[in-house]
């Protein structure tokens, strides 16, 4: 059992009540903030920025949440090292997210016997998903619920903003070049048309650090994700460099003890 939760779900405020139409915003309502990690690109880093965000969240004293819904391609498993951990569910309490000291984790990865199994769904099933996954899960009280999605403008993305109840937040990840950038310009019009708050953008890959002499150097044009915080009025938060430290912390799942030695992404 998670965490915090006992009973019904006994670390929320709404325990044993919810129900009916405002099951949901029951759910919702004792966490005190969403943020939604999107991307126009795939390919960007961006589950390696959920999990960086969400460990660092955790890591300064805050009780977050984190729901991978990538459901085509979890890997978050893989990168917090819980590829061989399974999730508990009971009729009483749910799904129950997995406990990671500060941090709860769920993903569609941990439910299935098979890690390679490839997951078929339409538009509907990944809908319904989505909803259980918010509502059916005892998340408890959090200050933070970190999602993340994958690319594009989808039927996941699109699911998660007209289900969860109140203000949300985004942080759209992109690299510096203009393939990606072109890409997350229709990420921040989806964002505006759905009246979705971007809290600011992370500039990932930025530089390649060489592991040798320490020093940086640029793999595709520079400041492109400075540039579209800039041209959108929106809050840089962090540009990041490709070190192959942090890339073999995520193959081998060592991130979360490592999360100390990386650039901070709480600049928002």
């Amino acid at each position: 059992m998670a965490e915090g939760c006992s009973g019904s779900c006994g670390s929320c405020s709404s325990r044993g009540s919810c129900g009916g139409e405002d099951k949901m915003a029951k759910k919702m309502g004792v966490i005190s903030r969403k943020i939604l990690v999107l991307s126009g690109k795939g390919g960007v880093g961006k589950s390696s920025v959920a999990a960086t965000l969400a460990l660092q969240l955790a890591a300064s004293g805050r009780k977050v949440g984190l729901l991978d819904c990538d459901f085509h391609g979890p890997s978050l498993p893989t990168i917090l090292g819980v590829t061989h951990k399974k999730l508990d569910y009971s009729e009483e309490n749910g799904i129950m997210p997995l406990p990671m000291g500060n941090l709860r984790f769920l993903s569609v990865g941990l439910l299935l016997d098979d890690p390679d199994q490839a997951i078929v769904w339409r538009g509907p099933a990944k809908m319904g998903v989505i909803k259980q996954l918010l509502e059916d899960t005892c998340w408890g009280e959090l200050d933070d619920l970190v999602l993340d999605f994958p690319p594009g403008t989808g039927d996941e993305i699109l699911s998660a903003c007209q289900l969860i109840p109140g203000e949300k937040n985004a942080i759209v990840v992109t690299t510096p070049q203009e393939v990606s950038l072109a890409d997350c310009r229709k990420c921040l019009d989806f964002c505006n048309k759905l009246e979705l708050k971007v809290a600011g953008i992370v500039e990932n890959m930025s530089s390649f650090v060489c592991p040798d002499c320490g020093k940086a150097h640029p793999l595709f044009s520079t400041d492109g994700g400075k540039s579209l915080a800039k041209s959108y009025n929106l809050p840089l938060i962090a540009q990041l460099p490709l070190n192959p430290a942090f890339m073999a912390a995520c193959d081998s799942g060592t991130l979360p003890e490592k999360i100390g030695e990386f650039p901070s992404l709480l600049n928002f």
